[in-house]
């Protein structure tokens, strides 16, 4: 089988992996933590990012990414968004010129606004790119939990590719045209789950949730289309399916934010307490800016970004949006 480079080791760059080398894949884990690599060489997991889960023996930890991809015809990359340039920037020359690279990070890059797969294509020039997304916590991937996820690539053999690689009888993967919106999918989500929380942590009901959820869908789907994307995508795996995941789902790291924030607590102190990123956060402020771009609203995602600065609180967020001028929820 194809040897894969797996950049990042966290919760879900450390379960693709172990997924991966589980089908008999060659997988080399890239770690930033010293730590992590001993780990995984000589225990067999990683207990700083997913702990209990039981890796495979013959997955193999490196400190240094460029001996990872050096030579490896499929490059995965799971690093945060905010550190994704920063990491791919200086490995044009390890990563083979005929490589595949896949980005299963769901984000958007706070200063140009780029979408992962854009950040891919400006750090790795001439290779192809797939973006992998969908409803899928790491946890329960490493536990074997039957999940669907979505393959997208402008290039159908990119995406089959991919598609092939990562399926398993565990793991269902379908493949997709519209990168943009699975994309957009996976980043805008993190945002309203933060929302989801907050509904939480100030103890509302389903109502309000369901709201919520309908209403960051549309939200979701309008900057879609602005930017070019197909608005039946948001209706899938990577729009809906990851929606309803990630803002219903106890182990959403964005839920758990937005419900420590919703009982009064700080997005700092969240941050001071948990090792791991919540994407949402840098995500809402970057959607604010992209939906200014393109001169379309996301009423949600403001009131999110306005909370995460400490601008507002969270209680009247809820107020204001209940207050905003009423209209149709469609226009012909």
């Amino acid at each position: 089988m194809t040897d894969v480079a797996v950049l990042g080791a966290g919760s879900w760059g450390t379960a693709l992996a172990g997924h991966l080398a589980g089908k008999g894949v060659a997988v080399r884990l890239w770690a930033f933590e010293p730590e992590v690599v001993e780990a995984v060489n000589d225990r067999h997991e990683n207990p700083l990012y997913l702990p209990g889960a039981a890796l495979p023996p013959g997955l193999r930890a490196l400190a240094d990414p460029a001996a990872a991809v050096r030579g490896a015809p499929v490059v995965l990359s799971v690093s945060p968004s905010h550190v994704t340039r920063r990491v791919l920037g200086p490995l044009g020359a390890a990563v083979a010129p005929d490589a595949l690279v896949v980005s299963a990070t769901k984000g958007i890059e706070q200063d140009s606004l780029a979408l992962m797969h854009e950040v891919v294509a400006d750090c790795l020039p001439g290779r192809a790119v797939a973006v992998l997304s969908g409803p899928s916590f790491a946890k329960e991937v490493a536990e074997g939990q039957p999940t669907a996820v979505v393959a997208a690539s402008a290039d159908p053999a990119a995406a089959a590719t991919t598609q092939a690689l990562f399926a398993g009888r565990r793991l269902r993967v379908y493949t997709h045209h519209d990168v943009t919106g699975v994309e957009l999918g996976g980043a805008l989500k993190n945002v309203i789950a933060i929302a989801a929380g907050m509904l939480e942590g100030l103890g509302l009901g389903h109502n309000p949730r369901a709201a919520l959820i309908t209403r960051g869908l549309a939200e979701m789907t309008r900057l879609g289309v602005a930017m070019g994307a197909d608005p039946l995508t948001f209706a899938g795996l990577a729009g809906m399916g990851d929606l309803i995941l990630t803002c219903t789902g106890g182990l959403s790291r964005n839920r758990s934010l937005g419900e420590f924030i919703g009982r009064g607590g700080s997005a700092t102190d969240w941050v001071r307490e948990h090792r791991m990123v919540a994407e949402g956060a840098n995500t809402a402020e970057a959607a604010v800016r992209l939906a200014a771009r393109h001169g379309v609203e996301l009423p949600i995602c403001a009131q999110v970004a306005s909370i995460l600065r400490g601008e507002q609180r969270a209680r009247d967020a809820v107020e204001e949006l209940m207050e905003r001028d009423l209209k149709a929820e469609q226009w012909r």
